[in-house]
């Protein structure tokens, strides 16, 4: 997890967002190999801190990187992996955006932040710099967390293997 919490000015940005009740609900969510919350700060904080180096609207990176996967449905509750695929490429974002707009007065730049996080899976373009980073980072940040998960499974089959290979040595 980022060191977000040091850092004055992203706290300011984002403590609107995160005081919503509805928002922190996102923290018992799995997503990923974490939680929807943490995945959703790591994505703000990473995303703000490339803004803020280009020199470009990092307030509006943070907000909406924060809110890029604001729905509050489970994944896995879907009945077919067709369901669950069409869900996280098609539907999440809309979601997502129709729940940010609910709750917070979102600028037009958040709102693309937020509709195009999933390009190029899903066909909405980006048209802001800033889309095109949170976009970006969301990808790393779930690579990141994904290879966690399999890095257990990897450690695990490899320890399995070593024991076989070192008893069928002996």
């Amino acid at each position: 997890m980022p060191n977000y919490e040091k850092d004055e000015q992203y706290i300011r940005i984002i403590n609107p967002i995160m005081a919503d009740d509805d928002f922190s609900q996102m923290k018992d969510i799995k997503h990923h190999n974490d939680t929807r919350l943490n995945h959703s700060l790591k994505v703000s904080y990473y995303s703000y801190k490339i803004a803020k180096a280009l020199r470009l609207d990092y307030e509006d990176v943070a907000r909406g990187g924060l809110l890029h996967d604001f729905y509050l449905d489970q994944i896995r509750e879907q009945k077919t992996a067709k369901d669950k695929i069409l869900l996280y490429t098609t539907k999440h974002p809309n979601d997502a955006l129709d729940n940010a707009m609910h709750h917070f007065d979102i600028t037009e730049k958040e709102q693309d932040i937020i509709r195009t996080h999933m390009f190029p899976v899903d066909v909405k373009v980006p048209r802001y710099a800033e889309s095109w980073i949170v976009s970006m980072v969301d990808k790393g940040v779930s690579i990141k967390e994904f290879s966690k998960k399999f890095q257990q499974q990897l450690s695990w089959r490899t320890n399995l293997y070593l024991v076989l290979i070192l008893n069928f040595i002996r």
